[in-house]
């Protein structure tokens, strides 16, 4: 069920304070990779927009909106995505982004862009089929090599990828429209290629890092050949064992 909250602008300097405390509690980074009080000022002065969901008066999440030019177009670059672990799974961080789209849109704008990990299935799915996003573009090591993520392999850090697929949302596409009115879209299309990964990439790399490595080399492998031969991710199918992403001609 989801949960009834407001959503409004974070415009004062305690609400952008409260965004990075938020940061500390949800994502657990190191103090320096934070994003700190004066990137969110710097960010609505030049034009960008933070978004938050309050229950009352405590945050439950946000999203931050960088202003951009991507396609010789004004975009939004969306950094941030997040939401407090008690408030998870109750649709907020849907409302967050529709509530992202209604602003970009009233500042005339029509194209948001963000990055997300291509082995994690649940934020595939919503994604490409909650939000109507599509997937061009595959990026090595965005972020540079993991040592925080996968445990210590016989005392030793082991390394993981920040591979990232970047998510493109046209935010006046048919599905899009569709979805966000609430409706139901389906792809008539046959997808030319179809790419697999685990259902579950946090157990995998508790278990085996090596193989969790193996892995994101071999989805990598796969996007990056799909994306040279012009195909573009439009659909992912969800399923206990092995969910994919549907890629199509354009």
């Amino acid at each position: 069920m989801e949960k009834k909250l407001e959503i409004r602008e974070c415009a004062t300097l305690d609400d952008l304070a409260e965004c990075v405390q938020l940061q500390r509690d949800v994502f657990a980074l190191p103090e320096v990779e934070l994003s700190p009080v004066r990137h969110f000022v710097v960010t609505k002065n030049a034009g960008g927009f933070t978004l938050g969901a309050y229950d009352g008066d405590r945050l439950a999440g946000f999203v931050l909106s960088v202003p951009a030019v991507m396609r010789g177009e004004r975009a939004f670059y969306s950094h941030m995505t997040g939401v407090r672990a008690e408030y998870q799974s109750l649709g907020i961080g849907a409302k967050l982004k529709w509530a992202q789209r209604e602003r970009a849109l009233a500042d005339g704008v029509r194209f948001i862009k963000w990055t997300f990990e291509p082995v994690k299935a649940r934020n595939a799915y919503f994604n490409l089929e909650k939000l109507g996003a599509m997937v061009s573009e595959y990026q090595q090591n965005f972020y540079g090599t993991d040592y925080g993520t996968a445990p210590e392999t016989k005392g030793k850090s082991f390394g993981l990828a920040s591979d990232r697929l970047f998510a493109e949302w046209h935010l006046e596409s048919e599905k899009v429209r569709a979805l966000a009115a609430g409706q139901a879209w389906f792809d008539t299309a046959e997808p030319v290629v179809e790419i697999a990964i685990m259902n579950d990439w946090t157990e995998l790399v508790a278990r085996d890092p090596a193989a969790a490595f193996a892995e994101q080399m071999r989805v990598r492998a796969e996007f990056e050949a799909a994306f040279a031969d012009g195909l573009v991710g439009r659909s992912f199918r969800r399923d206990d064992v092995r969910p994919a992403y549907l890629l199509f001609g354009q």
